[in-house]
C-alpha cells in the first residue's frame, strides 16, 4: 500500500509539473519549459512578475502563431497589434499592470513576454539599453529569464540538444542542419519527442519534415509539374525541397533544370535508380515525364542494344516497335512453318519490353501482342487434322482453344490502324491455314460419321427447382467461356465445365431453343429462312422470342429482363451478355471490348448468387470465327438459294451445287448448305458463324454453384472480438467450413503467432485463443481466420487485453 501511495504521489507531482497533462509533442515541451522558469520556492523569494523570453536571432518567431494560441498568458514585443497580442515595450508594461482592455492574463499564470531581436545582454546593460527597450529593463529584476543554466538564451538547437532543461536529442550542428532546422520549425513542433529519441536529427531529417519525407515522389512531381510545383509550395518548403534533393540525389533543381533531371532519371544510375523504380510503380501519375525525356539525348553508343541498357528511354522503345511492326507486316506471304519460327524469335527478342514502363503506358502494343502471337505460334504447331471426332474434341479442349484465345488477346493489345495491320498479318500467316485445315477435316469426319449432336429426339424436361437459373449468353465461344470460368474461380465461385456440341446450323435461331429448359416442347417442321423451329403443339414459330417466353412461363420458369425482378423462390431463365451482337457490330474490335463484356456477365452472376440462387447453368447457342482481314469468300449464286447467311444457306428445291449438305437439328429430314472450310457466302466478314468448325460447334456450358473455393474469396467475416484477460474470443459469420483462429503480429506470417495454439471454430461460429506472453498486454495484434490449407480468409486488428473490440 505504501508503494502504491508513493507512486500515486509521484504521478500527481508529474501532472502538476506538466501543467495538466502529459507533454509528448515538442510544442508542449516548449510550453512546459518556458512556464517552468517561473517555478520558485515562495518561502524564499517573491513570485516573478513575468517571464522574459529573449531571442536575439528571432529563431523562435515562426512558432509564435502556434504558441500564442496555446498560451493565453504570452505577449510579444513588436509593432502595435493588440489583436495578435503584440505591441511595443511600453504597451507590454501596461499589459503587465492590467491597464490594457481585453488583455487579461489568467490569474493562475505568470505572463510571458517574447522578445524577438532582443538578447539577455541588451536588457542587462541598462546604460546602453536602446530607448525602445528601456521600459522592459526593470523586469529583469522583478521577473525571470527563460534561459539555459549557463544563462545563455535558448536557441532551437540548444533546446533540442541540451540534457539540462532541453530535450536531450541527437542533433547535428553543421550550418546546413541549423538552416533546415529553422525552416522546418513549424513542422517540428508537432513531432513526438519519444519517437525522436535514438534518431540522428540532421538536415535530411528536417528537410523531410517540410517536404513529407519522400524525395523520390517530390522530384517526380517537380519533373512532371515544373513551375506549378514551385508555385504550390511556400518559400520554406521550396528551399527544403532543393536542399533535400541536393543531399539525396546530388542534383540541384533550381540551377540544373528539369531537362537535366529528366536525363538523370532516364539514366537510372546511382541514387536515381530508386527514383526510376518509383516512377515505374505509377507512371500515369506523371503524364508529362515521357515527353520531357524525349527532349533529352539518349546515349549514342549502342543506342538500340537491349532493354537493360536503354529500356528507360522512350526513343529506344519506339524504334523497337517500328522494327517489329515492319517484320510482322512482312509475314502474311511467308510459309506457316517459317512464320511460326519467326514469331517465336520475335517473342524472345521483345518479351522483356513488356516489363518496361512503356508497356504500362500503352506505348508497346506490339510487344504486348507478341505474347499472344507466341502462344498462337506454339499451339498451331499441332494441327487439328488427326483422329476421330472425339479425339479431335479432346485435342481442342486440352490445348486447341488456346489458339483462338491468343488471337483475341493479341488483337486486344492494338488499336492504331497500322499496328492492327501488323498483328493481322501475323495472325493470317499461321492461324488462317490452321483453322481452315481443321474445319475441312472436321466437316469430312461429320459427312462420314454424322454430327455428334444433331437431333433433339432425346430431349427431356430439364430439372426445375427453386433457386435454379438458366443464364443464356449469345455467342459464348469455348475460349471465352474458359476465361469467364477463371474469373469466377478467382473471386471464389465454384464452376464446373462440360464441353458440348451445339445444334447446327450454328445460329441463334437454332441453337438458343436447343439449350432452353423447354426444348422438349419444341420441334422443326419446314426449314425456314430464319432456321427457326416452332412450338411442337401449336406449330407457332419461335421467331421474335414471344413463343419461347410463353413456353417458359407455362412450364413454371420466371423470365425477367432486369435482375431486380428475379426471385429465387422460382426457377429463372435469364439472358445477358450478348457477345454475338458485339461481334457482328464490331468485328475484330470485339477483342478490345471482350473484357468489359465479361465484367458485366460476372457482375450479373454475382448479383444472382447474392439474391439466393443456388445453381446456375450458363448456356450458349454457338461459337464463332474471327479472322482479321476477313474470312475467305465462297461464291453461291443468289438464284440458287431461298436464304443465305454468312456461313449457311437454304437451297431452292432442285438447285444443284457442290456445297456440303447437313441435316437440321430440329428436323433431320430437312437439310441446309454449309460453306466449305471457314469460308463465307459474303465477302469481307471478320466475324461469322453458322458453319461447322470446332470454334463454332464445340461450346463450354458452365455450372455455377453458390459455394466458394477454399481460401479464395470466402464469404466469411469476423463480427466480434472480445478480450477476457489474455483470452481472445472471436465470432464469425458466413460460409461454413473447416476454419481456425490464430493471433499474429503480422497477418500473413505464421511465425509471428503469439498464442499457445491455433484453435478451430465451433459450429456456432466462435473460437478462442490465449496469448502466451503476459508482456504482450496492450500490444497491437491481428486476429486471423485460416482455412483447412492454412490460407488466410479474414482478419481483424485488435489490442491484446482490451475489454472489448
Amino acid at each position: 500500500l505504501e508503494t502504491e501511495i508513493d507512486i500515486l504521489a509521484e504521478c500527481c507531482t508529474e501532472k502538476i509539473c506538466n501543467f495538466g497533462g502529459d507533454m509528448s509533442l515538442i510544442y508542449e515541451r516548449i510550453m512546459k519549459a518556458v512556464r517552468a522558469a517561473a517555478i520558485c520556492n515562495l518561502d524564499e523569494q517573491a513570485k516573478p512578475s513575468c517571464i522574459l523570453w529573449p531571442d536575439s536571432d528571432q529563431q523562435w518567431e515562426p512558432a509564435m502563431n502556434r504558441l500564442l494560441i496555446e498560451m493565453p498568458e504570452m505577449y510579444c514585443l513588436g509593432n502595435y497589434n493588440p489583436d495578435h497580442r503584440t505591441g511595443p515595450a511600453i504597451w507590454l508594461r501596461c499589459v503587465l499592470a492590467g491597464k490594457v482592455a481585453n488583455a487579461e492574463i489568467p490569474a493562475d499564470m505568470v505572463p510571458i513576454f517574447y522578445l524577438p531581436g532582443v538578447s539577455r545582454q541588451d536588457l542587462r546593460a541598462v546604460d546602453s539599453c536602446p530607448d525602445h527597450l528601456k521600459p522592459l529593463a526593470e523586469l529583469q529584476y522583478s521577473g525571470v529569464f527563460w534561459s539555459q543554466i549557463s544563462s545563455r538564451d535558448w536557441t532551437i538547437l540548444a533546446f533540442l540538444k541540451s540534457n539540462q532543461g532541453g530535450l536531450g536529442l541527437d542533433v547535428t550542428q553543421d550550418n546546413s542542419s541549423r538552416n533546415s532546422m529553422q525552416l522546418s520549425l513549424n513542422c517540428l513542433l508537432d513531432e513526438d519527442v519519444d519517437s525522436l529519441r535514438g534518431k540522428r536529427l540532421d538536415r535530411d531529417f528536417f528537410n523531410a519534415l517540410l517536404t513529407g519525407g519522400d524525395p523520390s515522389r517530390d522530384i517526380l512531381l517537380w519533373l512532371d509539374q515544373g513551375d506549378d510545383f514551385r508555385r504550390n509550395r511556400d518559400e520554406n518548403a521550396w528551399i527544403a525541397f532543393i536542399e533535400e534533393i541536393k543531399s539525396k540525389l546530388a542534383f540541384d533543381p533550381a540551377n540544373d533544370g528539369r531537362l537535366t533531371g529528366a536525363e538523370l532519371l532516364a539514366g537510372g544510375q546511382g541514387s536515381w535508380t530508386a527514383v526510376w523504380k518509383r516512377y515505374c510503380e505509377a507512371p500515369k501519375r506523371y503524364p508529362n515525364i515521357p515527353s520531357l525525356i524525349r527532349q533529352c539525348n539518349p546515349p549514342k553508343e549502342n543506342l538500340f542494344s537491349n532493354a537493360e541498357s536503354h529500356g528507360n528511354w522512350p526513343q529506344w522503345n519506339e524504334e523497337q516497335e517500328k522494327s517489329l511492326k515492319l517484320r510482322l507486316k512482312e509475314m502474311e506471304n511467308v510459309a506457316p512453318h517459317i512464320a511460326r519460327k519467326k514469331l517465336l524469335e520475335y517473342e524472345e527478342q521483345h518479351n522483356s519490353r513488356r516489363s518496361l514502363v512503356w508497356a504500362a503506358l500503352g506505348e508497346s502494343p506490339l510487344a504486348c501482342a507478341m505474347e499472344g502471337l507466341a502462344v498462337l505460334a506454339d499451339v498451331v504447331g499441332q494441327p487439328l487434322t488427326v483422329g476421330t471426332i472425339g479425339e479431335l474434341a479432346a485435342m481442342y479442349t486440352t490445348s486447341g482453344w488456346k489458339a483462338d484465345n491468343s488471337v483475341v488477346q493479341a488483337l486486344a493489345c492494338v488499336s492504331r490502324q497500322d499496328d492492327c495491320e501488323a498483328v493481322s498479318s501475323a495472325i493470317r500467316a499461321i492461324y488462317k491455314p490452321w483453322i481452315e485445315d481443321g474445319a475441312r477435316y472436321l466437316q469430312n469426319l461429320i459427312k462420314n460419321e454424322g454430327y455428334p449432336n444433331n437431333s433433339n429426339s432425346s430431349s427431356c424436361p430439364a430439372s426445375k427447382q427453386a433457386g435454379e437459373v438458366y443464364f443464356f449468353i449469345d455467342g459464348l465461344r469455348f475460349d471465352v467461356a474458359r476465361r469467364l470460368a477463371e474469373r469466377l474461380r478467382t473471386i471464389g465461385i465454384k464452376v464446373e465445365e462440360t464441353p458440348t456440341w451445339t445444334a447446327v446450323p450454328t445460329v441463334t435461331a437454332t441453337g438458343k431453343p436447343a439449350v432452353a429448359p423447354v426444348a422438349h416442347l419444341i420441334s422443326g417442321q419446314e426449314a425456314n429462312m430464319d432456321f427457326e423451329p416452332c412450338v411442337a403443339e401449336t406449330g407457332k414459330s419461335l421467331k421474335g422470342g414471344y413463343q419461347l417466353k410463353k413456353l417458359l412461363v407455362a412450364e413454371g420458369w420466371q423470365v425477367v429482363t432486369t435482375l431486380k425482378d428475379a426471385d429465387p423462390a422460382a426457377p429463372l431463365w435469364y439472358e445477358g451478355g450478348n457477345i454475338d451482337k458485339a461481334g457482328h457490330n464490331q468485328g475484330c474490335k470485339l477483342a478490345r471490348h471482350l473484357d468489359a463484356l465479361l465484367d458485366e456477365i460476372t457482375d450479373q452472376i454475382e448479383q444472382l448468387l447474392a439474391k439466393g440462387f443456388s445453381t446456375m447453368h450458363i448456356v450458349t447457342d454457338h461459337g464463332w470465327l474471327l479472322m482479321p482481314g476477313g474470312l475467305p469468300n465462297s461464291e453461291l449464286p443468289a438464284c440458287l438459294t431461298e436464304t443465305k447467311w454468312g456461313r449457311c444457306a437454304i437451297l431452292k428445291p432442285g438447285a444443284v451445287t457442290d456445297e456440303h449438305h447437313f441435316p437440321w437439328y430440329w428436323n433431320q429430314l430437312k437439310e441446309f448448305a454449309l460453306a466449305d472450310g471457314v469460308s463465307c457466302y459474303r465477302a469481307g466478314m471478320d466475324y461469322a458463324h453458322g458453319g461447322i468448325s470446332l470454334q463454332e460447334c464445340l461450346t463450354l456450358p458452365l455450372t455455377v454453384l453458390a459455394t466458394h473455393e477454399p481460401g479464395i474469396g470466402a464469404s466469411l467475416r469476423i463480427t466480434d472480438v472480445v478480450w477476457r484477460g489474455l483470452r481472445c474470443k472471436v465470432a464469425v459469420e458466413g460460409e461454413q467450413g473447416d476454419f481456425s483462429l490464430d493471433l499474429r503480429l503480422q497477418a500473413a506470417n505464421p511465425n509471428t503467432s503469439i498464442v499457445m495454439g491455433v484453435k478451430p471454430f465451433r459450429e456456432n461460429g466462435t473460437s478462442s485463443v490465449v496469448v502466451e506472453n503476459e508482456d504482450m498486454e496492450g500490444q497491437k495484434a491481428i486476429a486471423v481466420v485460416l482455412d483447412a490449407e492454412g490460407n488466410l480468409v479474414a482478419q481483424y486488428s485488435t489490442v491484446v487485453s482490451e475489454e472489448t473490440t
